[in-house]
Formats: C-alpha cells, structure tokens, sequence
C-alpha cells in the first residue's frame, strides 16, 4: 500500500460535512468541481460562491506531485524555503530525462548513467525531505500518480501540465510551477484564480474506431487553445458511465491543450474497479459511502446551464476518430476528411513514423486496441509501412501488457519498445535520418505537437490521434488511407478490455523493485548533494525585491509574433539536462520565438553592441548594464507545458516586465511567482504601435488591485505614445513582485 491510509480515511470521513456546510454557505445546488474546490478551501465561500474568473481564494491540496526536469527546481526553491519536510505527501518522478533511441533497456542504463548527477540530487533530497521517489524505469508521472496516489474528491498540485490527467478518477488535479508547489509543501495556503465552469455533457455511447481520445480532439477543434483558460472542464451526462476510467484520465490529461485549468468526471463504477484493480480496494469503498457528493447535485445534471458558464453537448454514438495536426493540438479534423485536408494544404503525405504510449494513452486497454489492430493487419498480410514506436506509461502497464502477450505482438510486428518514461513526447527523441530538416509527417497518441517537439526537426508535421488510429496509419503508410475508413482496409475493429482479466501484474519483480519506500520519513541526516562545480546543478540565490520606483526606458528586448509556448521560451529536448541549473539553462531562454521585426527565430540586435546575438544573450547585457528589460508579445502567451523555467530564465536574465495580449494561466501565475510584472495591453490592437529600437517605461509604483498601469513608447526618432495596460495582480500579489519573488515574499 503506497497511498496514505490515515489521510484518506480522515479526508472521506470529513468530506460530506465540508460539501453540505459550502452547499449552506453558497445557498444553491454545487456542480462537482464546485464541491471538491470548497472542501479544500480555508474559508467557506460566499453566498452564490466566489466570482468565477476573477477572484482569488486560499487552498490546502492534499498532495504534491514532481517530475524529474521541475522537480529540480521545486525542490531547490523549498531548500530556501528553511523546512524540514513537506507538509503534504509528496512524490518525485523521474520520467523525462530518459532518451529514446534503441529501446527500453540500452536507453534506461544510458540515462542513469548521463544523469547520475540529477537522480543523486532527487534521491537524496527525497530522502532527507520525505518525499517519495520513483526512479528512473518506473513509469511517467501521470499514470503512477493514477495508478497509485489520485482519489476521488482530492485535490492535488503537480509540476507538470498534465497533472489533470487525475482528474480521471474525480480529483482537482492541477498543474502548477514549482513555486507554487513550494507554497503547498511548506503549509502555506495555496492561492487560485476562482475558475470558471464549463460543463461537457456526454450522451450515448461510443464504438468501432472511436475512441475516448476523440473526445477531447474533437474539442480541442471547437474550443482552440485557449478558450478554457482559467476554467474547469466537468464532464456530466449519461455517457460518462460508459468511458473506462483510464479513458477519462486521456480526455482530463488533454484539457491542458485548451488552456483548462483542470478537467473532472464524477465518481462511477469504472472509477471504483479501476480502484480496486490497482489495490485499493479500501479508498473504493470509502468513496462509495460518499458518492452522493462525489458528482454534481441532480439539479445540476437536470438543468446545467443555469450552473455553468457554457455548456457543451457531445454526442458520443455520432463522435467520428480524429486526427489532429499539424504544430497545433486544436488543429481538428476526423480520420475520413483527412486526406482532403492533407491534399488541400500540401502536408507531406507519407507517414514516416508512428509514435504510441505517453502518459496520454499508454494504459492497457490503449495497449490492448493498439495490439488487437497490430495483429489483426498481420493476419491479413499486411506489414509495417512507417517505423512503430512503442513508450509505456509504467512499469505496472508494461509487466502487464508483457504477461498478456501486447508487446510481443508489437515486436514481431517489428516495433521497437522504448523505456516506460516520456522520451519522443517531450523532444527526448534520438531520431535517426537522413535530413534533420526535411519536410515529413508522423503520427503519434501524445498531447502536443508543435514544431520541435518530437525530434528537433521544425518540418516535421506531427499529427495526434489514438493508438489504435496512430497503429493503421503505420500500415497504411499515408495520411490518404486508414482501415477505418478506406474500403480495401476495412476489415479490423479495434478491442481491447478496459482492464486486464487476468489482473495487474502488481507483484512482478520489476515492478517491486522499483517502488519507493511505503513511508519515506524524513531524515535530517542526509546531505542534499550538489557537486559545487556541476554543469547541471546550481543551488539557487534570492532574486532582489523590487527598488520601489517606476521603470523607465526599458530596453525592448524583443517583440514576439504569433504563437508563443513555453517551447518556444525555453525548449526541452538538449536542455532537459540543465534543468536543475539556472545560469545554464538561461542560455536557451526564446530560441524558439519569432521576431517581428525581421522574421528570425531567437535573435534580437543588441542596443548596447548593434550586433545580431541570440536573446538571452541581449537580455543578459541590459541587465549587466543595470537597465533590465521588457517582452512584449501576442495572445495566450506562455501556452503549453507548466515549466517554470520559462518565467525564472527571464527574471535570471533581467526581464522585468512582459507586456502581452493575453496569458496562459499557468505562465502568468509563474511570472507572478518569479517577481516579473506580467501585464496586458488594455487595447490588444496597441501591440502594433511598439516600434524595434523602441524603449519602454512603466509606472508601476502605484500598482493597485484592479487599476491599469500607464505603459510609455519612446521611439527612436524621439516622439513617445502612451498606452495602457492592465494586470490581475491581487494584494498577496503585489507583495510578490515588491519582495522580488513569491518566495522572497514568504521569508520575509
């Protein structure tokens, strides 16, 4: 037993009486996430509840979940912090720091072996903190933490995006940066944005190709990729009861591409057997005592749209497979209009390779249709047109899809099977080709596909879709036929059962000897290792509270255009090594990001030398020169993974404000967090009048809840313009950015 029995007994014994003493408090009936949010708040709420979108409130989460590349920084932080232990359970992961290049085994002893130094710093930190530690082999975070840790009802941080993938089993699981993981782990309430309330209610059930993956594809069309920003996505209706549990978990891991704060569905019995398969029996049985309040109130389910903020209806009989791509998640096209699409816009027609697991859909019924498709083209005489690649989400899934004969029937398909970790999902892809740079297409069952992320290559098209449709165009060869719609393929369904019949191979040897200690206490004894002169660890100094005085003249460092995710800030692939290192890893600091005024990709001019030099590196000047500097940028900035990296390489570098048209949530708050003003223009259409060459000053010394800031353009032929600009910093907020950090606030 890995989980908290204590914990959970008390947390379920309590949780009926939080639900009906917020339920008084707000004076109505609760959607689901609406329960689980007000129990874990310090105070109830108002009468009709908090302003979704706009106010903030206090929480205590249950947990706190790491993996390796954040959990360095989260825990460097939390050494500053002066605690001796968390005040939560928390968990360590190491999944991402893993390559994929010749298969499961050569690749683990390469990476323990290249990243000895990191899992030493983790390992003994977990040790003298507490917190548990998967080591490398284990699995990825997301399913470990599914198949181990998430509850229904509870409520859990994690450094990584796809924390939501709990959501799955009924938590509020959300990803978060590592500052903010500091907050829960050292007791300190935990602030949130109230979200907003999208209800997405399922009817009818769904069959043939399509898969629960198809769901959030589908909705990734309608809503794009930042429409759910600072929302929880909450599944109702009857057709929730027909997704298997960990089908649910690909829908909620997936919301994190549309900008949702979370995503949940209610407690069913797939939740409960999914419980009881993985051991624990016991959390299934206490849930079912309180499963009244384990979903939404039934006038919630009867009449929705007077308790959400939009609804949704989706029709999962009529639910067509998808396909979508490519450089964005919400790309949306079914499997049948493909090869239109592809003729239409010249994408390369020939699929190269394809890509299955990660912790989207790497559970075993995505194994078992996966294989059942594997095998059933083999029968028919059909072999392998693209290269398969095949990523385990955990040791758990992989001992058993071993036993039951799945990755068997890939290797003889010719598939290669890669370490249970994250590897070609997160750029940690050794590819090998003839051309780095050639225009190809390729289909994998990840969340994110933008340009890079797979293999370094910016042309290669990467498509998302499920398994099982990512296995028939691995067949096919090409984007223009797939069995599930091209007559001549038309002769296989996927199948596969939502668990194993025979059982988890939970007592496999490889699966026990890589599970943590049950109770990791903590143990002052143990010295955090940290070699003073690494490449790749760094231990981290204070940034400076803010001097109290406006900022004037601000170099602008760059004017970004279009898209801007956190890849694009700081991309992961080569430098997931650095990590742990903050000086080191700032060299990398808007490689990605277009430049609007001359349309190159991580180079700015330097104002002080008039050389062309990568970003970091003019930024690093300005701030050497005592000026600092300014971002400013387009919509939904900061899209994508929770690194936190992303704001600290600015603040590092000398960034003081990023003045955008809008934010991702998850990269706001991390600005917040980090002491960097983050600000938006009160007139979008004023991005254009900022001019290269320009400076910026921003008078931030009144900086007041709910007041715009004035933002001055000094261009270089002498004439200025003044905007304005607006924020959501809240008190708490302001004394962030005053103390130079959050944790600086904390110490303080």
């Amino acid at each position: 037993m890995l989980y908290n029995e204590a914990m959970l007994r008390a947390f379920y014994a309590a949780y009926t009486a939080k639900v009906q003493a917020a339920r008084h408090a707000v004076g109505r009936p609760l959607t689901y996430a609406e329960k689980v949010l007000f129990a874990h708040a310090t105070t109830l709420p108002p009468h009709g509840g908090w302003k979704r979108g706009s106010d903030y409130a206090l929480f205590h989460p249950d947990r706190v979940c790491m993996q390796d590349a954040t959990a360095q920084m989260a825990i460097l932080q939390f050494m500053n912090a002066g605690r001796s232990t968390s005040a939560v359970p928390a968990t360590v992961h190491c999944d991402h720091l893993i390559q994929a290049y010749r298969g499961a085994e050569a690749d683990l002893e390469k990476a323990c072996q290249t990243n000895r130094e990191v899992y030493n710093f983790l390992q003994s930190a977990s040790a003298r903190y507490g917190f548990g530690f998967w080591a490398p082999g284990a699995g990825i975070i997301h399913q470990v933490v599914l198949e181990n840790y998430a509850f229904p009802g509870g409520m859990m941080v994690g450094t990584d995006s796809h924390t939501p993938n709990a959501g799955g089993l009924g938590m509020a699981a959300i990803g978060v940066g590592g500052a903010d993981a500091v907050d829960v782990m050292v007791g300190t309430p935990w602030e949130l944005k109230v979200p907003r309330l999208i209800g997405v209610r399922l009817r009818g059930r769904m069959s043939g190709w399509t898969s629960p993956k198809d769901v959030i594809l589908a909705l990734a069309g309608r809503l794009t990729v930042k429409v759910c920003t600072n929302a929880i996505m909450e599944y109702v209706g009857e057709g929730t009861a027909t997704l298997s549990a960990t089908g649910k978990a690909t829908i909620c891991n997936m919301g994190a591409e549309v900008g949702a704060t979370t995503s949940m569905f209610p407690f069913d019995g797939h939740t409960a057997s999914f419980l009881e398969a993985t051991g624990r029996a016991a959390v299934a049985a206490w849930a079912q005592g309180v499963a009244a309040d384990l979903c939404a109130d039934p006038e919630v389910e009867a009449e929705p749209q007077r308790f959400y903020d939009e609804v949704i209806e989706i029709d999962l009989a009529a639910l067509q497979p998808h396909v979508n791509g490519p450089f964005t998640p919400d790309a949306a096209c079914t499997v049948a209009d493909m090869p239109q699409r592809v003729q239409a816009e010249g994408f390369p027609t020939a699929v190269e390779a394809v890509l299955i697991g990660s912790c989207t859909n790497s559970s075993y019924q995505d194994m078992a249709r996966a294989a059942s498709v594997v095998k059933a083209m083999r029968a028919e005489g059909h072999a392998l047109q693209a290269q398969l690649i095949v990523c385990p989400g955990a040791a758990l899934i992989r001992a058993t899809a071993e036993r039951d004969g799945l990755l068997q029937t890939f290797r003889e398909a010719g598939a290669v099977i890669m370490t249970n970790a994250c590897g070609p999902c997160i750029g940690q892809w050794k590819r090998e080709t003839d051309d780095p740079l050639r225009r190809n297409s390729i289909v994998t069952s990840f969340n994110r596909n933008f340009a890079k992320r797979a293999d370094g290559n910016p042309n290669t098209h990467a498509f998302i879709t499920s398994p099982e449709v990512a296995v028939g165009y691995a067949f096919t060869g090409t984007l223009l036929e797939h069995p599930s719609f091209t007559p001549s393929w038309q002769t296989v369904l996927p199948q596969g059962d939502a668990l194993p019949v025979k059982g988890y191979a939970a007592e496999a040897a490889e699966v026990e000897a890589l599970l943590p200690p049950l109770q990791q206490e903590p143990d002052s004894t143990v010295q955090v290792v940290i070699e003073p002169d690494s490449e790749r660890l760094q231990r981290l100094a204070p940034f400076a509270p803010w001097d109290g005085h406006d900022f004037t003249r601000l170099p602008l460092l760059i004017k970004v255009q279009g898209k801007c995710t956190t890849d694009h800030i700081s991309m992961a692939g080569p430098w997931l090594r650095y990590r742990g290192h903050l000086q080191n890893i700032s060299r990398n600091m808007l490689l990605g990001a277009l430049n609007a005024f001359t349309g190159t990709t991580g180079t700015v001019t330097d104002a002080l030398t008039g050389q062309d030099v990568e970003v970091w590196q003019a930024a690093a000047d300005y701030r050497d020169a005592g000026t600092g500097s300014i971002i400013v940028a387009e919509d939904n900035y900061g899209e994508g993974s929770s690194r936190e990296h992303a704001a600290m390489e600015p603040r590092y570098l000398g960034v003081r404000v990023v003045l955008a048209k809008s934010f991702a949530r998850i990269h706001e708050t991390n600005l917040k967090k980090q002491g960097v003003l983050a600000l938006t223009f009160a007139q979008p259409a004023d991005y254009d009048l900022v001019r290269n060459g320009d400076t910026l000053s921003v008078a931030c010394s009144t900086l007041q809840p709910g007041c715009p800031v004035t933002v001055t353009l000094h261009h270089a032929d002498g004439s200025t313009e003044s905007i304005l600009a607006q924020h959501t910093y809240n008190e708490a907020q302001i004394a962030w950015f005053k103390a130079g950090s959050a944790l600086g606030a904390m110490q303080a």
